[in-house]
């Protein structure tokens, strides 16, 4: 039975990845999930220096997931190189580091940091604000979306990721635009855009009033935009979005996702991503499927 998969001329001993931002970059499952057992690990964002995040709150439980405005804290890349990578080299599995910034210079400055440390891929969060041209997001118009992906890809020594926002008019235009501009795979879906209002105190659940929603409510709609975008591009999808258990990794293996990022579940369970991946192997027994590989895009109409 073959669960291996291939990025960007990365072999994956399995589909199954932590989703940046939910597993930090390990230490705090560590004692739950063995991290051999992972297909790979998305690292929480690092960006090119030490940033604060938003205040709090900036949790909150919704119907279907939660909001967060966590706003990409993290201790920079320096500190990440020295305390982050090192454990993560004690363990078979791949590395994939989430890169943020708010401007081009900010993310470049993260990505040649990073040219010469033992890491397999960079995914690169284009959903950040782009301070150069007002907070629009890198993510939310093609020609920035394109040019960002190709100045990264001209610095880069490792294969990119870029990560789609779904808060936008056509996931595909957004695709096909990091594509063209050199990006190895895409990723998506990131968060949307939620709010969440205390009825009887009349207050902003989030100190930033807006958060990104996550959790089983967006995952049709992650389903939907893999499938648009694997059908755009030539380049893999990482798929993502509301994934609780292995039925639903396999359906955006079906729409097209290569392999499947596990995100907010593992907040609820800590071993969701194991489990996971020995559901995914029961089901291939039960089925009589030798190799993970069929699953991808094989949707078809009934």
């Amino acid at each position: 039975m073959n669960t291996k998969v291939s990025i960007a001329g990365k072999t994956f001993k399995n589909p199954i990845l932590t989703a940046s931002g939910t597993f930090a970059s390990g230490q705090e499952y560590a004692q739950f999930v063995n991290l051999n057992r992972l297909g790979g690990v998305i690292t929480k964002g690092v960006a090119n220096m030490a940033w604060e995040g938003n205040p709090s709150p900036r949790i909150a439980e919704v119907y279907g997931g939660m909001l967060n405005s966590v706003g990409l804290q993290n201790p920079g890349v320096d500190r990440f190189i020295k305390r982050d990578l090192p454990f993560l080299q004690n363990y078979d599995t791949r590395v994939i580091v989430n890169v943020c910034g708010k401007s081009v210079f900010d993310y470049l400055e993260v990505v040649e940091r990073l040219n010469d440390q033992p890491v397999d891929m960079l995914e690169i969060n284009i959903s950040c604000p782009n301070v150069t041209q007002g907070g629009i997001a890198f993510g939310q118009a093609p020609k920035m979306a394109e040019h960002i992906t190709k100045e990264i890809r001209r610095k880069s020594t490792h294969p990119i990721v870029m990560k789609l926002s779904p808060n936008v008019t056509d996931i595909t235009e957004m695709a096909k635009a990091v594509e063209a501009a050199g990006a190895d795979a895409v990723s998506l879906i990131n968060t949307l855009t939620g709010m969440k209002i205390h009825v009887r105190s009349r207050t902003f659940a989030l100190a930033n009033k807006t958060g990104g929603l996550s959790g089983p409510a967006i995952h049709p709609v992650a389903v939907r935009m893999v499938y648009e975008a694997s059908h755009a591009v030539e380049i893999p999808v990482i798929g993502m979005g509301g994934v609780m258990n292995a039925e639903d990794a396999l359906e955006l293996m079906l729409a097209g996702a290569t392999a499947v990022a596990v995100g907010t579940v593992s907040f609820a369970n800590p071993t969701a991503v194991t489990d996971i991946i020995n559901d995914i192997r029961q089901f291939m027994v039960e089925e009589g499927i030798q190799d993970i590989n069929e699953m991808i895009g094989a949707v078809h109409e009934s």
